[in-house]
């Protein structure tokens, strides 16, 4: 799974009112093949009173699949595909691909546009 938890995705596919909001992945699922995005597919849920605890009502983002989000690009904003590259001292990293116009404006190689 090319997702990992921190990176800033945008939901493809979903409910309408979650479609194309964007949202820092809090937890990766790679089990089950699912993320939690933040503020993306909130659920309302009432938990029993126990013991000394009163109920409550408590928000919370619950799972969605992860075919269903794309890497946002940092320097386009736009959803995009990635792939990973090895650097000098042997470690995975992520590359993005960019378009052609957003190098240009950027300037410089995509050599340096690798993030670590």
């Amino acid at each position: 799974m090319k997702i990992r938890t921190n990176d800033k995705v945008i939901v493809l596919t979903w409910k309408e009112k979650d479609k194309w909001k964007t949202g820092k992945v809090l937890k990766v699922f790679k089990e089950k093949n699912k993320v939690v995005v933040e503020k993306v597919n909130v659920v309302t849920r009432h938990i029993k009173k126990t013991g000394a605890n009163p109920w409550q009502i408590v928000k919370m983002e619950k799972a969605i699949d992860v075919s269903n989000v794309a890497i946002v690009c940092p320097f386009t904003e736009k959803p995009t595909k990635i792939w990973f590259v090895i650097v000098e001292d042997k470690k995975w990293t992520k590359k993005f691909r960019y378009s052609k116009r957003a190098l240009r404006e950027k300037g410089g190689n995509a050599k340096d546009y690798i993030l670590k």
